[in-house]
């Protein structure tokens, strides 16, 4: 199988997309959404609305086949028209017996939704990968597999099929996936951090190399000639994508693997400095402390959400 640094990331910051439901609207109608505290993701069945992000004032017109991922932690307005006083979600969603409730009159409009579970230690470098709002139109050629899933999706919400929990989870998951390469198909601008390197196919013969065999002392001329660039232009190609020295992504990139490894439980920090190419205990340790922000023991005795890991993050 072909090196996917992305696929890394996702599997250490534990990603997983989860539906929550959904509406059918008709008529004259507005809902209005709290700011989320995950990545939030939509798809319209049918029918077309509006969406309007409460802080930054954006409109934008949805319309049927089109999904979308919010990830600014802000309120939102879905509606038929904007300018309506809007019904707060929870009283429409609370005591709902049915994954899909109705808001208005008539069902002219479905959309379904759900969110995205990031590791905390993660949540931050995934949401500074993307834009605000991801918006891929029914028209876009990404699309097509999109609605696929999504019709899958509404499949597994109606009927009460045997494992339709599990069935709906792995297919939000691989609409996630879709959403990321459309994102990444559609030519706008990559932010500098993980996204922006890994998909940069000329950095990843180096990439491929510190993410597979992190032990190693890997030199900055040896990672460009895997690259086929100077030492120069490679360091230059990758602070761009990265926002980071090539030997600064390395470390990090060990020390995210220890937080893993670490929240796993069950591997002496000895042998994790050794797994993860330190030549001693005490020196694997002063690079966690130094880029996560407190030393191996203290992260592993902290309450869970009581260490604040990675202050720095890739892109900074």
């Amino acid at each position: 199988m072909a090196f996917d640094p992305i696929s890394d990331i996702l599997r250490l910051a534990s990603v997983e997309s989860v539906v929550s439901g959904g509406f059918t609207a008709g008529g004259d109608w507005a809902i209005r959404f709290p700011a989320p505290d995950k990545l939030k993701f939509f798809a319209a069945v049918r029918g077309d609305l509006w969406l309007r992000l409460a802080d930054s004032g954006e409109t934008v017109r949805i319309e049927s086949g089109d999904v979308l991922l919010l990830v600014a932690p802000e309120a939102f307005v879905m509606a038929s028209d904007v300018s309506i006083a809007p019904v707060e979600a929870h009283v429409l969603f609370s005591g709902r017996t049915t994954p899909i409730v109705a808001a208005g009159r008539g069902d002219d409009v479905l959309m379904i939704g759900g969110h995205v579970r990031v590791d905390r230690a993660y949540a931050a470098m995934l949401a500074e990968a993307l834009p605000p709002l991801v918006h891929v139109r029914g028209s876009a050629p990404e699309a097509q597999a999109m609605r696929w899933i999504v019709d899958r999706m509404v499949d597994e919400s109606a009927g009460d099929l045997p494992g339709a929990g599990l069935a709906s989870t792995q297919l939000a998951q691989l609409l996630f996936l879709h959403l990321l390469r459309a994102h990444l198909a559609s030519g706008a601008p990559i932010r500098a951090g993980w996204l922006g390197l890994a998909a940069d196919p000329r950095l990843a013969p180096a990439l491929r190399l510190m993410h597979e065999r992190p032990d190693q002392p890997w030199r900055l001329e040896q990672l460009a000639r895997a690259a086929a660039m100077s030492r120069t232009v490679f360091a230059s190609r990758f602070r761009a994508a990265a926002g980071v020295a090539p030997l600064t992504y390395l470390a990090q990139w060990r020390m995210r693997l220890a937080v893993h490894a670490l929240r796993r439980g069950g591997v002496p920090v000895a042998t994790l400095a050794r797994e993860l190419g330190y030549a001693s205990e005490s020196a694997f340790s002063h690079a966690f402390k130094r880029i996560v922000g407190v030393s191996p023991g203290r992260y592993v005795a902290a309450p869970d959400g009581a260490a604040e890991p990675f202050p720095v993050d890739l892109a900074s």
